[in-house]
């Protein structure tokens, strides 16, 4: 590994009033603002006119993931609430086998009150499902590594139909405001589809048919992958060396299908969002892997990308990105993989040298985060001047927020 220089957390910070944070979505997504930046010059639009900034032959990857409502409210005997958020399936640990486990699955959870939950005590909720009455049960099955266990007894019902019935959505911190009926569809993409996120990839809600349609259109071909974006995406950087952040690791899936389209149409690659360039960074560093491996690693290898990997090769021993793409096609298919699963905790800072996307669409990001970091990282010292335009037009922050079009190379 090379020796990194820190990272100030504080050189990433600027005001952000409260009132600039949207807490509703506009009416129509596509209605909202769209800066793009291009060689350092920055022109404003309004996101339903993207196509105009795309060319017939670019691909767009979109993160698919759909939001589940991963906030339980439990009660103790005594009435006391303890509040799970789910994060992390521990068994089955596939998000996708998890999310159609029966009768029983384990998750790693967010735990609210967790020091009034005994050991040993089990929780219990009463449900009716379709005319169905069933119960679902928590047991705290490590208070260390905030392991749960549920389980309930009709056994027909998947985990995911449970879920739909006893949960809630789990909104940002930050909207200080709990789940409206409205919110359970404004709050995902229209393509949504893969169950298993606990935020929203919310570059993805400016979309619409109509956009999409447009793009086609042109001519502008589409791809989907899927990252289940984890609570960890909310989790503030508290360290000064911004480089000793807890990373989170995050769940995800592409298909061969895929993997041929971003071969096809490399390097005209698009991003939606921080989860799907993050997804493709990370299946370069893969193909890496099996570069170092001389393309030879089981069908059962379990593809895990630690926070700095990428840092810690010399630029000259590494594949160009369609070997690397291509090495990971070959083992999905050496393998009969129809999807690869795998696991990423990549962290992009400034000096990551991005290897598969020219242009990403995202919204602002709160100050002093992993995503004000990768902004940076992907056009340098003018995410402050992207920033400071967005504040001086009115732009709307975070989430519900205005969307940006970022085009690193010109």
């Amino acid at each position: 590994m090379h020796e990194l220089s820190p990272i100030s957390l504080s050189d990433y910070h600027y005001d952000l009033p409260h009132d600039r944070i949207a807490s509703e979505p506009l009416e129509r997504r596509d209605a909202s603002k769209l800066l793009v930046y291009q060689a350092g010059d920055i022109t404003h639009t309004q996101f339903a006119r993207i196509e105009d900034w795309l060319s017939a032959g670019d691909l767009v990857v979109f993160n698919d993931t759909r939001v589940i409502p991963a906030r339980l409210f439990m009660y103790r005997a005594t009435g006391a609430r303890i509040e799970l958020l789910l994060l992390n399936p521990v068994s089955p640990k596939e998000v996708h086998k998890a999310m159609v486990a029966k009768a029983y699955c384990s998750w790693e959870c967010m735990i609210g009150n967790k020091k009034k939950w005994k050991d040993g005590e089990t929780l219990t909720m009463s449900l009716v499902i379709d005319g169905v009455h069933t119960h679902l049960h928590a047991a705290l099955i490590d208070r260390e590594r905030q392991w749960v266990e549920l389980s309930w007894d009709q056994p027909e019902l998947t985990f995911a139909e449970l879920i739909r019935a006893a949960g809630a959505l789990p909104l940002p911190p930050y909207l200080k405001r709990e789940a409206r009926e409205e919110d359970y569809w404004q709050y995902q993409t229209v393509y949504a589809e893969h169950e298993g996120a606990v935020a929203a990839p919310t570059a993805g809600l400016h979309f619409t048919p109509e956009v999409l349609q447009a793009l086609e259109k042109k001519g502008v071909a589409k791809d989907f992958v899927t990252l289940h974006v984890s609570a960890g995406t909310f989790q503030p950087v508290k360290e000064e060396n911004a480089l000793d952040h807890d990373m989170h690791a995050e769940q995800l899936s592409i298909t061969q299908v895929a993997i041929k389209q971003l071969l096809e149409h490399f390097p005209k690659i698009t991003a939606v969002g921080t989860t799907s360039l993050r997804l493709l960074e990370s299946l370069y560093w893969f193909g890496v892997e099996l570069h170092e491996a001389g393309g030879e690693l089981s069908a059962s290898h379990a593809f895990r990308l630690a926070k700095l990997a990428p840092y810690s090769f010399e630029p000259q021993d590494l594949p160009d990105p369609q070997t690397a793409l291509q090495l990971v096609l070959d083992h999905m298919q050496r393998h009969e993989l129809e999807q690869l699963v795998a696991e990423t905790s990549i962290f992009i800072f400034p000096g990551y040298d991005f290897k598969m996307c020219q242009n990403l669409i995202t919204n602002y990001h709160m100050p002093e985060t992993t995503l004000i970091l990768l902004v940076a990282a992907f056009i340098g010292e003018d995410w402050r001047k992207v920033y400071e335009e967005a504040m001086d037009n009115d732009y709307r922050f975070l989430s519900y927020g205005d969307s940006s079009l970022l085009m690193a190379n010109g």
